[in-house]
């Protein structure tokens, strides 16, 4: 097994460099950039001082960045919204966001850095990338953790109870709930939520924004639980009703496939008992394809299908820090979060797999290809 975890480790290398290489080509291709952006920003400046975030720390006067020329130099010509502006605000511009080098050195340099885990610094926004994601990480952390949790705590029991009941009343009427989760998307819930739950129209049972309450440092510990899971509650709900379907119908599935084999009717005629049969034959079994789902279901609730539920309940976690990125083109938090969670999917993938060998110690992962 050693062999098999050392294999895969070294497999993440050219994966990460593959993930990366094929996104950073994608954005190259991409309409707009954050010149252009910081160029919207001063056409819509008359006057005062341009102070650019933090990414260079270039300042310039409205004489400098306004100053018009009749002709447009190479330099301006590859930006929407250059007209007019100084060929050397667009020179300097250029070599704040390190686009005075190819595309090509570009990359390279990002890939060095990445090696250190140097994931550099916002373009616009007074702070590294990494104090950015764990600025956000905590709410993210949250709302994945628990929703996890209890879509796993819900749905393999229910599976396992419908495939043992296949047919029968209680299948029947939990698969209309199972349609109905599934039906639902997570965000329209919310807002349902909202209206009913959080003040919106009806009743203010739930607070509406944030993951605590502006005066939870004061609270004592209990309180400060309480609060917490308070705030929670609709968020999580939302997002567990809308993923629990998947996993409970793939897990009824699965048992449903492992009770119809050949060595299940034998344990049966055996005399063993439907407990004995069910957990100490069928069990680990039927439990292999769910373990293999775990990557990805771990990876859309954690970081995915969270970011309409972050911004309909004001979360600032790390969904809507990634779609704040990609919209603004600030491309050290595209990518520095983009390599962050695709070692943490790997590293996760790679856990599954191992954890094959607690649910069936028959996996010999010495022969098994990566």
């Amino acid at each position: 097994m050693l062999n098999y975890i050392l294999r895969r480790v070294l497999l993440m290398v050219p994966t990460l460099f593959g993930i990366l290489l094929v996104n950073f080509l994608i954005i190259q291709a991409a309409p707009g950039g954050p010149i252009e952006r910081m160029l919207v920003n001063i056409k819509g400046i008359e006057g005062g001082s341009l102070e650019s975030g933090s990414g260079g720390g270039a300042e310039l006067t409205s004489t400098q960045s306004l100053s018009g020329t009749n002709s447009l130099s190479g330099a301006q010509s590859k930006y929407a919204g250059a007209q007019g502006l100084d060929p050397e605000f667009i020179a300097k511009l250029e070599k704040q966001y390190g686009f005075d080098k190819p595309a090509h050195e570009r990359f390279w340099i990002m890939i060095k850095s990445y090696l250190t885990f140097d994931l550099g610094s916002s373009y616009f926004k007074d702070a590294t990338v990494i104090s950015l994601i764990k600025q956000k990480l905590p709410v993210s952390i949250s709302l994945g953790l628990w929703t996890t949790l209890l879509i796993y705590l819900i749905s393999i029991p229910l599976g396992i109870r419908k495939a043992v009941r296949d047919g029968q009343t209680f299948d029947i009427w939990t698969s209309w709930v199972v349609i109905v989760g599934y039906s639902i998307p997570g965000f329209l819930l919310a807002i349902f939520l909202i209206v009913f739950l959080a003040g919106g129209s009806y009743w203010q049972i739930f607070p509406l924004r944030g993951l605590v309450s502006e005066n939870w440092n004061t609270l004592p510990l209990f309180s400060k639980i309480t609060d917490y899971f308070w705030h929670l509650a609709l968020p999580v709900f939302a997002s567990v009703l809308s993923g629990f379907a998947s996993l409970t119908m793939l897990t009824k599935n699965a048992f449903l496939e492992e009770m119809n084999k050949q060595y299940v009717f034998t344990a049966r005629a055996k005399g063993l008992s439907q407990n004995r049969v069910l957990y100490g034959h069928v069990f680990r079994n039927a439990m292999m394809i769910v373990i293999s789902s775990f990557p990805a279901i771990f990876i859309a609730l954690f970081f995915t299908s969270s970011i309409l539920i972050e911004v309909i309940f004001s979360l600032d976690g790390l969904g809507l820090l990634g779609f704040e990125a990609v919209t603004g083109r600030d491309y050290p938090v595209v990518f520095g979060s983009l390599f962050i969670f695709t070692l943490l999917g790997l590293v996760i993938h790679l856990l599954s797999d191992i954890a094959y060998m607690f649910v069936d110690p028959r996996v010999d992962f010495e022969k098994r290809e990566v």
